[in-house]
C-alpha cells in the first residue's frame, strides 16, 4: 500500500460516501474534496467539509498511519495548522495540531471495498514491461490523446531545464544556446557530452568572426576535441593544426581539456569527424543561425536551412590519413528529423515561455510532420498495438515509460487512474 493510492481514493471519492464518520463517531459529509497540488504541505488545499454539524473549509492531510504526522514532525509547522481532516488508512494514535487542539481523522480503509483494493494491487504488482500493457489499449480516445497532449508539454518542460541553465551561462545568448544544443546532439548518446564541451570551451564570439572560413571552424573543434594532437602524414590535418595554433594566439586562450572522442561502435557516416565537419559547415553556411530556426515551423523549411555536406576533404575520409571511396556526407532526413527533435522543438518552447508567446498547437502541429522515432521503446508499444504515427506520438510514449512507469506513477498518470476508475 502507497500514500499515493489513498491520494486517488480521496480525489476521485472511491469509498462509501454515505456511512463516513470519524474515530469519534461524528458523521463527515465531502462538499468537496479539495486541490491536489503535490507541493510540500498539506496534500489537498481548500477542501469543504461537514463534521457533526460544523461546516469546515481548509486542508486535507493523508496518511498510512496516524502516526506519520508526528513522523514528519507535521505538530510543529504551521503549514499544517489549517488542516481540517486526516485521512489514514490505519489510526493508531490521536493526533492534535500546535495548540494542542486534536484533528478529526477518517480511517479510508473501513470504507473501500476489498475489490477496488484488488484492483490497485493487480495493476501495481504485474511483473510485465509495464503494469497496465494487457489493458492500456481499452484507455478511450479522448482520455489517451489528452493525455499524450500533458506528457509532450511535461517532456519540453524537462527539456528545458537545460537551456535555462545554458542561458544562465551564456549571459542570454541565444545563438551560444542554440550551438551548445546543436553540437550536444549531432555527438548523439555517445559523443554528445564532449560535444557539448567543445561548445561550451570556445567563446560563441569566436565562432561567430570564424564563421566565414570553414577551415577555421573546422580547426576550432577538431583542435579542441583532441583530433590534431597526433602527428600525421596528412596536409590537411597539418593545415588544420597550425590554423588552430594560430587561433588560439589570435584570441589569447589556451587549449582546452575535453573528454576524448568515442569511434568505437559507430558507423562511418557517424564518427566524429564527419559530425565535426557538418556541424562547422551548418554555421558556414549560417552565420545568423538563431535568427532563421526560431521561426521554423514544416519540416521542409528545416531540411532547407541544414542542407549541408561535410568539406571537400571528408567526402574521400572518415579519418586523418585514411583515404576512402568518395562520399557526399550529407546530413541525412533521419539525422535532421533528431535535430528537431532535440534541439529545434525544445529550442522554440523555451523561447516562447520567456517572452510570453503561446505556441502549443504550432509546436505539436509541427511534431506531427516528424516521422516517429524507432528505438527499443517504441518497439515495445508496437507489440502492444501502440504503433506512434509520428514524433509526437512516439515522445509521448518514451515520456510515459521513462516517467511513469519506470517510477511507477500508475496513480499519477491518466491510463492508471482510468483503468482503476473502470474496474468498479
Amino acid at each position: 500500500m502507497k500514500e499515493d493510492f489513498l491520494h486517488y481514493l480521496w480525489q476521485f471519492r472511491k469509498f462509501d460516501n454515505l456511512n463516513l464518520r470519524t474515530t469519534q463517531k461524528e458523521v463527515i459529509t465531502i462538499l468537496k474534496t479539495g486541490d491536489y497540488l503535490g507541493f510540500s504541505g498539506p496534500d489537498f488545499f481548500n477542501a469543504h467539509i461537514k463534521i457533526g454539524s460544523q461546516k469546515w473549509a481548509g486542508n486535507v492531510e493523508i496518511h498510512l498511519k496516524s502516526s506519520d504526522w508526528y513522523l514528519h514532525n507535521h505538530e510543529t509547522d504551521v503549514a499544517y495548522d489549517n488542516v481540517i481532516l486526516h485521512v489514514v488508512w490505519e489510526h493508531d494514535t490521536e493526533i492534535f495540531r500546535e495548540n494542542n487542539t486534536e484533528i478529526p481523522v477518517l480511517v479510508l480503509k473501513d470504507y473501500v471495498t476489498s475489490e477496488v483494493v484488488s484492483n490497485y494491487q493487480s495493476l501495481m504488482t504485474s511483473k510485465s514491461w509495464i503494469f497496465c500493457e494487457k489493458q492500456i489499449l481499452e484507455i478511450d480516445d479522448f482520455t489517451f490523446k489528452n493525455w499524450q497532449e500533458r506528457l509532450f508539454f511535461e517532456r519540453l518542460e524537462r527539456k528545458s531545464k537545460f537551456i535555462y541553465d545554458l542561458l544562465e551561462e551564456t549571459n542570454n545568448d541565444w545563438e551560444a544556446v542554440l550551438f551548445c544544443l546543436l553540437a550536444k546532439n549531432f555527438g548523439l548518446n555517445t559523443n554528445g557530452e564532449t560535444f557539448l564541451q567543445i561548445a561550451k570551451a570556445l567563446p560563441f564570439t569566436i565562432i561567430r568572426k570564424e564563421s566565414f572560413e570553414i577551415e577555421n571552424l573546422e580547426a576550432l573543434f577538431f583542435g579542441v576535441s583532441g583530433l590534431l594532437d597526433n602527428e600525421k602524414e596528412d596536409v590537411y590535418f597539418e593545415d588544420l593544426k597550425f590554423r588552430f595554433f594560430y587561433l588560439l594566439h589570435k584570441y589569447q586562450i589556451e587549449k582546452p581539456i575535453v573528454s576524448p572522442v568515442q569511434f568505437f561502435k559507430h558507423r562511418p557516416d557517424n564518427f566524429p569527424t564527419i559530425r565535426l565537419s557538418q556541424l562547422a559547415a551548418v554555421y558556414y553556411k549560417h552565420q545568423n543561425l538563431f535568427s532563421k530556426i526560431i521561426r521554423l515551423k514544416s519540416v521542409e523549411s528545416v531540411y532547407n536551412v541544414l542542407s549541408v555536406s561535410s568539406s571537400l576533404y571528408w567526402q574521400n575520409h572518415y579519418q586523418f590519413d585514411k583515404e576512402s571511396l568518395k562520399k557526399p556526407k550529407l546530413l541525412s532526413k533521419t539525422f535532421i528529423d533528431l535535430i528537431i527533435v532535440n534541439t529545434i522543438i525544445p529550442l522554440q518552447f523555451a523561447y516562447s515561455n520567456i517572452n510570453g508567446e503561446i505556441i502549443a498547437e504550432d509546436l505539436i502541429d509541427f511534431m506531427k510532420e516528424v516521422a516517429s522515432e524507432k528505438n527499443a521503446i517504441v518497439d515495445k508499444f508496437i507489440s502492444f498495438g501502440l504503433k506512434p504515427k509520428n514524433a509526437f506520438e512516439s515522445q509521448t510514449l518514451l515520456e510515459l515509460k521513462n516517467e511513469y512507469c519506470n517510477q511507477k506513477k500508475c496513480l499519477q498518470c491518466a491510463i492508471g487512474v482510468e483503468l482503476l476508475k473502470n474496474n468498479r
